[in-house]
């Protein structure tokens, strides 16, 4: 079925204004205006995170919607595509984030707005351990693109992860996937979005 709707989770710190976010937003807008995306700004809690997504995504028809999410957004996507029985599209997903991000509780702005400040708590730690999803059921359902020159999470365990997805493996690159661009084609392929 013909994709209709896509969700985009930015990571950590992050923000729809991140530079991912925005290369796949102008790419829909030139080659499918009519597709309905979806970036919204996760709060800090992801237990809350998650019911912003769920009732985003809602009213959406699980057949023709799919989720991309980069780090801690792969994270969210790889929970709500599990869900859902969707597609996804990870980005250096992280694994697990509720041992990664344990050292950062505490004060932080976010990267695209120093402006805004939000506290990482305990207690989100908590809900990611609560989120983690089992294993995958159907991880032909998933594309991941992981970079080996990761300077945040370890490439091995997100290749074991998704092992079984279409995945796209970098010898170098690094956490932000700076040369995205490059490897939008295998994406947009995966989506069946080809230009």
């Amino acid at each position: 079925m013909a994709l209709t709707h896509l969700l985009y989770l930015h990571g950590f710190r992050s923000s729809p204004r991140s530079a991912k976010a925005q290369i796949v937003a102008r790419w829909l807008a030139q080659h499918h205006p009519a597709l309905t995306l979806w970036l919204p700004q996760l709060p800090p809690s992801p237990a809350e995170a998650m019911q912003l997504i769920r009732r985003g995504v809602a009213a959406w028809p699980t057949g023709s919607m799919a989720v991309m999410g980069s780090s801690l957004g792969g994270f969210y996507a790889t929970v709500l595509a599990e869900e859902r029985g969707c597609r996804a599209v990870v980005l250096n997903p992280a694994i697990h984030p509720e041992r990664d991000l344990a050292q950062h509780i505490g004060h932080h702005t976010h990267w695209h707005d120093p402006a805004t400040a939000f506290d990482f708590l305990p207690q989100h730690v908590d809900e990611l351990t609560a989120l983690q999803p089992a294993a995958l059921a159907e991880p032909g359902r998933y594309a991941a693109v992981i970079a080996k020159g990761d300077e945040l999470l370890d490439w091995r365990e997100m290749s074991a992860r998704y092992q079984g997805a279409h995945l796209r493996l970098l010898e170098g690159g690094d956490h932000a996937l700076s040369d995205f661009e490059d490897h939008l084609p295998f994406v947009m392929n995966f989506l069946d979005l080809t230009a």
